[in-house]
């Protein structure tokens, strides 16, 4: 009888602990990658360059370094940097695309392998081609080939296009240095759809493609290797994410919702967070200027208060689990006491 009273007791308190503390408790999938640091700037090196080579903002480095736009950089001058970005999303094996960050992530046997930033497809409609749109397109695909040394047979539209900016308009582009897919090209399951090898170095994190995905060079000669015949992909559209890592830390990263896909974007970018259930374990303040300034950084946003006591009430549970043992034990113990007694 003692023992139901006080399991009737202590379950009512564990109800009242579990809803301070149930995202502590709970499994939270989130990798977290890149970190602060200091870059230093080599010859040739440009604010573009650089933003293309670590796949951050150029008005991102322009403001933490409190920069002119315009500025010449020098061999040896040190910038901070922030390239810390959540992954939108884990697979076992493939190869995800995640449009409004401008990164593809690699996985293999369970693990991210690598990941490298991208140019996309363009956001504006062309007029006059027929309105014809270059925006990268969502969904799942396969690798159907591989080439290296490609050449480029032009669509009709970017031949309309070169007719109608008065250039020459070419068909066929051979291998070399003005072919646009660079050396390598890998192909895809989706028409027209490829990811290659940019002879546009500084056009890599920006929205220039006719809906390609672009990679700096050095990268894709890392990249290439590793993809294989039928890998499978896919292109999501996620620029609000979110992470709780060690159950210690949550992370905000918000970008432009670039192709203006989404009404009231801010106030979707909130219910994304309450969607996550960790909304009473962040500062809202630091939630609410990470979404106005949608820098495309991962930044923390915990409420350390809060998760402290969160993570007290974890600990409460765990001695809370460990009396009940115990009474449940001595309880039974004593029924087989008396029993041997009579």
């Amino acid at each position: 009888m003692v023992l139901f009273i006080a399991m009737r007791l202590l379950s009512i308190i564990i109800s009242g602990i579990l809803i301070i503390a149930h995202t502590i408790t709970g499994a939270f999938a989130s990798i977290l990658i890149g970190e602060e640091g200091i870059y230093t700037v080599e010859k040739g090196d440009t604010l573009g360059l650089i933003a293309s080579k670590l796949g951050v903002e150029k008005k991102t480095l322009i403001n933490d370094n409190q920069l002119e736009p315009k500025v010449i950089l020098q061999p040896g001058t040190k910038l901070k940097v922030n390239t810390r970005k959540i992954v939108p999303k884990i697979v076992n094996d493939g190869i995800i695309i995640n449009i409004p960050d401008r990164m593809l992530y690699f996985f293999k046997d369970g693990v991210l392998d690598s990941y490298y930033p991208l140019c996309l497809g363009m956001p504006v409609t062309q007029h006059g081609l027929y309105n014809i749109e270059w925006k990268t397109p969502e969904g799942r695909f396969k690798v159907t080939g591989k080439e290296k040394d490609p050449v480029w047979r032009v669509p009709k539209s970017i031949q309309l296009e070169m007719e109608l900016n008065n250039k020459t308009v070419e068909e066929v582009v051979p291998p070399g240095k003005g072919n646009p897919l660079g050396r390598y090209a890998i192909r895809t399951s989706i028409p027209a759809f490829l990811i290659h090898e940019t002879i546009w170095p500084t056009s890599i994190y920006r929205y220039s493609s006719h809906g390609c995905a672009r990679m700096l060079p050095k990268h894709m000669e890392i990249f290439y290797p590793k993809v294989n015949k039928d890998i499978e992909g896919e292109i999501i559209y996620k620029p609000v994410k979110i992470a709780f890592i060690d159950n210690k830390k949550i992370y905000l990263e918000v970008h432009r919702d670039i192709y203006r896909k989404i009404k009231n974007f801010d106030d979707e970018a909130l219910k994304e967070i309450e969607r996550s259930g960790l909304s009473d374990k962040i500062d809202w303040e630091k939630a609410k200027r990470v979404i106005s300034e949608k820098k495309g950084v991962a930044e923390d946003i915990t409420d350390e208060e809060k998760i402290k006591i969160a993570l007290q009430s974890k600990s409460i549970i765990g001695r809370i689990s460990n009396y009940i043992k115990t009474l449940f034990n001595r309880d039974k113990t004593n029924k087989m006491y008396m029993q041997q007694r009579m």
